[in-house]
């Protein structure tokens, strides 16, 4: 298989490669029969273990005995475009190429631009985002993971860049687009080209690095000897918003862009662990940027991978690395402040068998007083779930891990690895429910579940929160704090749905309850609250329609009722697409929802149909009423 085609999950399983630990069907049976609670999990048995406080059964669910939604369920469906309930409609706000200032080209589609005009303009596969409204202005920030390179260098045979300017256009089509948006007499958005709040924030944009890693010696280089200031952020997966107003983007799959001349270079087998590589996968990074070059650099993958910190509405201030957050393959950054003041961060490692965090910082919110710091400095726990329905977060450091406080920050993984916390399926998007102290992680999948141990050995057989092997439906489990309050150390924990396919299969892989025909779904990923309380699931997964996915469609997105555990597919997406990140508007009559890698694999020319080239884009969804949404 060509790199260019290969995700940065088959990239972590070439650079990991881990032989498998067991026959898949005598894990299975292990896993039915060693505990009585599991036998209750794979079978739905256990009452207690999945949502529904109603009890409604499956062919109930299906029927749409509650209302709540405000929507008629979308049919699953292959067609090329964005799919809603009646009274609902669509327009496109902006996609990859798109002018975010007024001296910026328009998008070239026989050329895709050059670097200057893409660091100039919306950059490719938007992924999380949030909006921000402060004196009567609205900013949108939206992240910008990575490219398709074989459509964005599709102007060329090969599909390969043929110029240095076309590998740092690539460059320049990564890290955060942050721009200002209005609506007209008609309802209609659209981006301020001359606004002084727009920016590109791209891995060549200087940061400063803060928190515990801040001066260590494994983050000094020959460029930075202070190992404090770096230049850039990339692969921006998902996102968070503070109650004091910045953005958090999360730096998640940034091992992909180091190389080395030499592809039998050995990095070491603490940036291994992550996935670091001399291999050049496709991006040719280090072929124009030294920094990228992992043996002249050792130390630079060590200044990626962390939450960064952005104010939205100020340009002349310096995005923050926070590394107090820790270092691992970020998804999203879950925010919300416990009774005490202290901000509560959720965090997600997204690979598998890695593990779901929690970081508490020292600092407390004052609503009238300086909170520019809160993330500075805080205490990390990683999650460790019991088979009885408790869980607890263990505390991340010296005396737990024999590391140092900047060891803990920079080598995460491995600090996780040696308190045995619980590894998980890929653990996507945390959600923090307004209404309830409840918080929810979508467990998009794991392949190597049962069969496989992580990428630092640990252990990954079937077990409470993750309990089916080669797991490629996933699952979403929810946690309730103890004391309603998200800085206790302990909690309990149940699943508000397995995804699966009951109409192919009959066992654990059907699904729970709450999954029928007419909502199944694949690879849930990102996730977001609404101010009602309802939970919407974006998801990620295969979109082939066929064998264990027939019915399934393309990547859609649902609603969940968490009191009910009823589910409702919303929206469904183009052709080989994600459906991900996802905000609203002040007055709540807007719903912002992004589609990223349409016709990755060349069957979309979403959204300009015809023969148009697919680009990834932020949508406006509105009712035709102009009634609330979300």
């Amino acid at each position: 298989m060509d790199h260019d085609d290969l995700s940065f999950d088959d990239i972590d399983e070439l650079i990991s490669p881990r032989a498998e630990e067991t026959d898949f069907d005598r894990v299975v049976d292990t896993a039915l029969s060693r505990r009585g609670f599991l036998g209750g999990v794979m079978t739905f048995g256990l009452s207690t273990f999945l949502v529904g406080t109603t009890a409604l059964t499956r062919d109930a669910l299906a029927e749409g005995q509650s209302d709540r939604f405000g929507f008629a369920a979308v049919p699953a469906n292959t067609s090329d475009t964005i799919t809603l309930p009646a009274g609902f409609e669509w327009e496109q706000v902006v996609a990859w190429g798109d002018p975010l200032v007024s001296d910026a080209p328009a998008f070239n589609e026989a050329t895709r631009g050059t670097a200057d005009g893409q660091a100039k303009a919306f950059g490719d596969n938007n992924d999380g985002m949030s909006i921000f409204t402060k004196d009567c202005r609205t900013v949108l920030a939206v992240n910008n993971e990575y490219t398709n390179r074989k459509i964005m260098w599709g102007n060329n045979a090969d599909g390969k860049p043929a110029s240095d300017d076309e590998i740092a256009k690539g460059m320049m089509a990564h890290g955060v687009s942050v721009f200002e948006v209005v609506r007209d007499d008609a309802g209609k958005w659209y981006v301020v080209k001359e606004s002084d709040l727009n920016r590109r924030i791209t891995p060549q944009t200087d940061m400063d690095i803060t928190g515990p890693a801040a001066g260590d010696d494994l983050m000094k280089t020959a460029a930075d000897p202070t190992g404090t200031t770096t230049k850039g952020t990339w692969n921006n997966c998902g996102n968070g918003e503070t109650p004091w107003g910045t953005y958090l983007t999360c730096e998640e799959n940034f091992n992909g862009y180091f190389s080395t001349v030499d592809e039998t270079h050995e990095v070491s087998a603490e940036l291994k662990r992550y996935g670091v590589s001399p291999k050049d996968w496709g991006y040719g990074w280090a072929k124009i940027d030294d920094r990228f070059d992992v043996a002249q650099n050792p130390n630079e993958p060590n200044r990626a991978g962390y939450v960064v910190e952005i104010d939205p509405f100020d340009p002349t201030t310096t995005p923050k690395k926070r590394t107090a957050l820790g270092r691992f393959k970020h998804e999203n950054a879950a925010v919300v402040l416990a009774p005490s003041g202290h901000a509560v961060v959720y965090l997600g490692d997204d690979e598998r068998g890695e593990f779901l965090y929690k970081f508490i910082s020292h600092a407390t919110y004052s609503a009238t007083g300086d909170n520019a710091d809160i993330l500075e400095n805080g205490d990390l726990y990683v999650a460790k779930f019991h088979d009885d329905m408790r869980g607890e977060w263990l505390a991340l450091t010296p005396d737990t891990t024999g590391m140092s406080d900047a060891e803990i920050r920079i080598h995460t993984r491995q600090a996780a690895s040696k308190v045995r916390a619980t590894t998980m399926d890929r653990p996507e998007w945390v959600a923090v429910n307004p209404t309830k102290a409840e918080a929810y992680v979508a467990l998009t999948n794991n392949k190597n579940r049962g069969k496989k141990p992580n990428a630092g050995g640990d252990d990954t057989s079937a077990n409470g929160p993750n309990p089916r092997d080669k797991n490629h439906y996933g699952q979403i489990a929810r946690w309730m704090p103890d004391n309603e309050n998200h800085a206790a150390s302990g909690f309990t924990w149940n699943l508000f749905a397995l995804a699966g396919n009951p109409e192919v299969h009959d066992d654990a892989y059907a699904g729970s309850e709450n999954i029928n025909a007419g909502n199944m779904f694949n690879s849930p990923d990102g996730m977001a609250f609404d101010s009602s309380g309802l939970l919407w699931i974006q998801t990620d997964g295969k979109y082939s329609n066929e064998g264990d996915f027939e019915g399934m469609g393309n990547n859609q997105m649902l609603a969940g009722d968490t009191v009910t555990g009823e589910i409702r597919r919303f929206l469904v997406g183009p052709n080989e697409c994600e459906v991900t990140g996802l905000c609203w508007s002040d007055d709540r009559r807007t719903m912002f929802v992004g589609i990223q890698h349409p016709g990755e694999r060349g069957n979309s020319h979403f959204p300009g149909g015809g023969t148009s080239v697919p680009r990834s884009g932020v949508f406006a969804i509105r009712r035709t009423d102009g009634g609330l949404i979300g």
